[in-house]
């Protein structure tokens, strides 16, 4: 299933403390031709974020010292336009609020349904790099 055209061009940094899930993310958007960073915590992505050109942030919202809202309160300082797509097993209108506010792409649940992030990785790829 072609999504967009050169999907090798576009990297990706998959965030999330629990590594089974990061991993499942990263079968998902690689099985695409995406190139994929993981990153188990959110100090890890900003390391990442900062060495490597990267085009998408996904990111849990519930990880250990950082949350994926700080973690991307950070990012933006390295990277204004960076899209960011949270994950969180727990959503809530909180939540939502909150990551609007950061300017996050969108929130998606876990379990993430594969079509439903490939639809919004895509749409947040096309949003910032093909406008």
């Amino acid at each position: 299933m072609a999504l967009m055209e050169d999907t090798q061009r576009y990297s990706i940094v998959i965030a999330d403390d629990d590594e089974a899930c990061r991993e499942g993310l990263r079968d998902i958007v690689e099985q695409e031709g995406f190139r994929t960073y993981l990153a188990g915590s959110g100090e890890e992505a900003l390391e990442i974020v900062q060495a490597a050109p990267i085009h998408l942030l996904v990111c849990d919202m519930y990880m250990p010292r950082m949350t994926g809202l700080e973690t991307l309160e950070l990012v933006r300082q390295i990277n204004a336009l960076l899209p960011c797509i949270l994950v969180s097993g727990e959503i809530s209108d909180r939540l939502i609020r909150q990551a609007m506010t950061a300017r996050a792409f969108s929130v998606l649940s876990k379990p993430v349904n594969k079509n439903v992030l490939l639809y919004t990785v895509v749409r947040a790829l096309a949003k910032v790099y093909q406008a």
